[in-house]
């Protein structure tokens, strides 16, 4: 009986087998891989653009709390748009102040600066012209260095109240425009600390001391000198009558700047009436009460002359 003959070369046949399987899988494989990416591609190609998510609400309408105030627009220099002289009235209110102060505080609390640089910073950017008629008179607004006040906060309120109806521009003869501290001007309101003030005043020949201490304002030839330590402390009639620091602000303001416009001394008209804006008003009313204006039922309000 002849046995079966094994073949020498059976191994190497299902060596053979598996390697041409393994080539089958990875082809098969590498076509499926081809295909889902053509199928991929086709689909971004046909599907319609993804619309871009939509701003927040909030973003594309800005809250009105986060747009500068009109008062605050008015007094910051711009760096972009050029300087132009309007021809509108001042619209200010009266009592515009800084916006630290409260319209019904009679002082400002804490300790005052006595002593400053002697420098002066200046308002860097023009006014609307003050008045309607008559001759225009620029002016310069100045704040001492070391005061703790802003030039364009006492710049405001220096604009507001020669702007109003009350004050001197109301008397339908007289135009006034604040001016960069750069250009040309016929006089300066200047805002120093009672030591400069009264250096200043001395050196234009008006006294301002009480006791030794510079106490109140002054004006000297091209310039309205207002007292820090008066500007933020009022004055004993104002303070008896409890009129807010506001008033006595438009007060002081009108009274100098009234000197420089040629104004003098007054007295007291009636007593127990307002007092005329040309009245020492920071040490006395003569009899009146503290008013802060030179017109008073839309025409010029004054008292008895005094001599100088």
């Amino acid at each position: 009986m002849i046995a079966p003959v094994t073949s020498v070369h059976e191994p190497g046949n299902r060596q053979k087998a598996g390697d041409r399987w393994r080539q089958w899988w990875l082809a098969l494989f590498s076509i499926t891989l081809v295909l889902l990416a053509v199928i991929t591609v086709a689909y971004r190609k046909s599907a319609p653009a993804a619309a871009p998510v939509a701003a927040p609400a909030s973003a594309a309408a800005p809250s009105p709390v986060a747009s500068p105030s009109p008062s605050t627009a008015d007094v910051s220099p711009s760096a972009s748009a050029p300087i132009e002289e309007s021809t509108a009235p001042a619209s200010a209110s009266p009592s515009a102040t800084s916006p630290l102060l409260d319209p019904e505080a009679l002082q400002i609390s804490g300790s005052v600066p006595t002593h400053g640089s002697g420098d002066f910073s200046y308002a860097t950017k023009r006014g609307p012209i003050l008045g309607t008629e008559g001759r225009l008179r620029r002016f310069r607004v100045a704040v001492e260095k070391g005061s703790g006040e802003d030039p364009d906060a006492f710049a405001a309120q220096v604009v507001s109240t020669l702007g109003d109806g009350r004050s001197w521009t109301g008397n339908g003869n007289l135009r006034l425009l604040m001016v960069d501290g750069n250009e040309r001007a016929d006089f300066t309101v200047f805002l120093a600390t009672r030591d400069t003030a009264g250096a200043k005043c001395q050196a234009g020949g008006t006294n301002i001391r009480i006791g030794g201490v510079p106490y109140t304002s002054c004006r000297v030839p091209g310039a309205a000198i207002i007292n820090l330590d008066r500007y933020r402390k009022s004055s004993k009639p104002y303070l008896n009558a409890k009129i807010p620091l506001a008033v006595y602000r438009n007060y002081v303001i009108n009274h100098e700047v009234g000197h420089e416009l040629g104004h003098h001394h007054e007295g007291c008209p009636e007593a127990g009436g307002p007092a005329p804006v040309m009245v020492q008003q920071t040490l006395t009313t003569r009899g009146c009460l503290p008013y802060a204006w030179p017109r008073r039922d839309d025409k010029p309000f004054t008292g008895p002359a005094l001599s100088r």
